[in-house]
């Protein structure tokens, strides 16, 4: 089947690592059962892109589908300091994208590939206004837990008391959840957040919670079982992770980092099974010098052998560079090895890697469980804690090294040490590595044909085929009068122009 005939879902993405990972992925998944796909976030993002990926502006078959990018300019100039801060950034974003995404679909309409649908990850809940305006339906992709989108239910609708200046230690039960102490709720709930812009963000998201006819979630049934059953009866809720497991198309070389992985995989099959920590904090966690040298001292104390990620900040984050203690490579030698970024999948995979040091990020989370990896537990804020909690306590795979920023606590070289040697040997390491692999074997079967998130994605699928031949319906009858008729509509609600509608079935990304 030619790609214009197939129907065509827009992914719009919020503009970070942890978001476009999983909305690519999960882009992968809608690709390889049948539909084409374009992948859109900012030009400034795509450049990254484009630089460590290797993506290309043509075509790129996935199965029984395909995926193709179109990024867009978001105003401002490429060296551009107040991207760093979303509470100026997000506004930007919102009022460039209102524009600029209707003319996208207006393009790809006249180009004779109407957009069916459209998808967006969390803090860029306008995209499903934009939808709305056009007569689209909208979908919203959440890349954090079931249990964390409860958290977040609970408190928009002000269901059940959250820590307040008032009560700041209040513990908080939510149905079907373990008691979560004041400092496992998810951070930007905190009244002393210091991060409150994310928490406006968020709640931006369940403003518009209405719009999208289905949330998508990158977890598992198994998984959150209790949780999901009691929160798909108030929401449209599907679960459809793990995302970066595609069994139609596991080896799709379409990847969404922003930064080339460091060669590793040599190195790793150097050393005997079950030897290595794995230690990340992921793309957006920056620790402090005293508590880099702390853990830098635990990891050779500990006589491990480790691959260590020391992501450099952003220049214009306001983090200082992180060195590494004096002499400290040359003490590790080859037991060691420092690298900027990691293919991570394929480490968590390797039969050398025996635990994972983890903030405890979502997308982490799930590539951990999923790969039955160990964890030591080293959440700082936001949703991490929540996660570090279910982890240890609930799916019980690790070892919890610190409570989170709001502790602000030092955790000592002989911490460090002490969780590397519980975690890597003696019975406790013994039955997280068993649990580990439990959930590694629910994980694939819930990918897997058949598997109940492989059910939920082909039914999501077969809904966005139904609606756009309703979409279709209510405005002409082929494919290309539809495209046209909707370029049209795009045009009268005064977002552009419009001239002749020239329809036809080339697919060359305009860029």
């Amino acid at each position: 089947m030619g790609s214009e005939a197939l129907v065509h879902v827009l992914l719009v993405s919020f503009p970070g690592q942890g978001h476009v990972n999983p909305l690519l992925r999960l882009g992968k998944r809608l690709a390889s059962k049948g539909l084409l796909v374009t992948f859109t976030t900012p030009e400034s993002i795509g450049k990254a892109m484009r630089k460590a990926s290797n993506i290309g502006e043509e075509l790129s078959p996935v199965g029984d589908g395909f995926i193709r990018f179109e990024f867009f300019e978001d105003g401002w100039d490429e060296d551009e300091t107040r991207r760093q801060d979303l509470d100026q950034y997000l506004p930007q974003l919102e009022k460039v994208g209102k524009v600029l995404i209707p003319e996208m679909i207006r393009r790809n309409a006249e180009q004779g590939r109407p957009i069916s649908c459209l998808i967006n990850n969390p803090f860029i809940p306008w995209v499903s206004d934009v939808a709305d305006s056009l007569g689209l339906p909208s979908a919203m992709l959440w890349v954090q837990s079931c249990a964390c989108f409860t958290s977040y239910y609970y408190y928009y609708h002000g269901l059940v008391p959250f820590p307040s200046e008032t009560a700041m230690e209040i513990d908080v039960q939510l149905p079907c959840m373990p008691l979560l102490k004041h400092d496992e709720v998810p951070s930007f709930l905190y009244p002393t957040t210091p991060y409150p812009f994310l928490r406006r963000a968020i709640m931006g998201q369940y403003k518009n919670l209405d719009k999208p006819f289905c949330i998508l979630m990158d977890t598992f049934q198994e998984l959150e079982h209790e949780i999901i059953e009691y929160m798909s009866k108030i929401s449209p809720i599907k679960t459809v992770g793990p995302l970066f497991k595609n069994p139609k198309a596991p080896n799709a070389t379409v990847k969404g980092d922003f930064m080339k992985a460091d060669d590793c995989v040599g190195w790793l099959d150097s050393k005997p099974a079950s030897s290595i920590v794995y230690v990340s904090f992921g793309s957006v966690v920056y620790l402090k010098q005293d508590q880099w040298d702390e853990i830098a001292y635990g990891l050779l104390n500990s006589g491990v052998n480790f691959l260590w990620v020391m992501k450099p900040p952003h220049k214009d984050s306001g983090y200082e560079v992180l060195k590494m203690p004096e002499g400290f490579l040359e003490k590790a030698g080859d037991r060691g090895k420092v690298v900027q970024w990691s293919p991570q999948e394929q480490v968590l995979a390797h039969p050398s890697v025996a635990c994972f040091v983890t903030h405890c990020g979502w997308n982490s989370t799930m590539e951990a469980l999923t790969s039955g990896m160990p964890v030591v537990a080293f959440p700082q804020w936001g949703d991490q804690v929540t996660d570090a909690k279910y982890l240890v306590d609930v799916f019980k795979v690790g070892v919890r090294m610190c409570r989170g920023e709001a502790e602000n606590k030092l955790i000592t070289r002989d911490v460090v040490e002490q969780c590397l040697r519980e975690a890597t040997s003696g019975p406790k390491a013994e039955e997280m590595k068993q649990n580990a692999k439990k959930w590694s074997a629910a994980a694939e079967a819930a990918v897997a044909e058949g598997g109940s998130s492989d059910r939920n994605i082909q039914a999501f699928v077969d809904e966005v085929k139904r609606r756009s031949l309703e979409v279709l319906a209510a405005s002409g009858k082929s494919t290309a009068n539809g495209g046209a008729d909707l370029a049209n509509k795009v045009a009268g609600n005064g977002v552009a122009e419009l001239g002749e509608p020239k329809v036809n079935g080339e697919l060359k990304v305009v860029s």
